[in-house]
């Protein structure tokens, strides 16, 4: 992705986060994660400790790095967390390389989130 399609998507993606919760702010990546994180675990709670908000977090990383094929989904624990295992190695990289990696499955995640809700529309308006 060239960089000027990622700040664009980038953007969009933050646009779509903000507009869908109502905040007045873009959202910065943490924040996307965590979101991701809730999204993956499937239940909002009202408040996370700080332990399982860097775990929200961690399972957002693992599924971003899922779609290319870093991580793998093991399944669920008894209190239904997800968990995966690492399959192969992350690239020792810079950090502004890290980031635009997560960026870049961000936008892909979204992607995928939005084609599902668009699916979910039609089908509603089929029946």
């Amino acid at each position: 992705m060239e960089d000027w399609e990622l700040d664009f998507e980038w953007l969009r993606v933050r646009h779509v986060v903000k507009d869908a919760l109502g905040r007045p702010e873009l959202p910065d990546l943490n924040a996307i994660l965590f979101l991701i994180g809730i999204q993956e675990l499937g239940r909002w709670q009202k408040a996370f400790t700080k332990e399982e908000k860097q775990d929200l977090m961690h399972i957002a990383v693992c599924k971003l790095l899922s779609y290319q094929g870093y991580y793998r989904f093991v399944g669920r624990d008894q209190d239904g967390w997800p968990h995966w295992e690492q399959d192969r190695q992350i690239p020792a990289t810079g950090v502004k390389a890290q980031e635009r990696l997560l960026k870049e499955m961000s936008i892909l995640y979204f992607r995928e989130w939005e084609k599902e809700g668009n699916t979910n529309q039609q089908k509603e308006e089929e029946e």
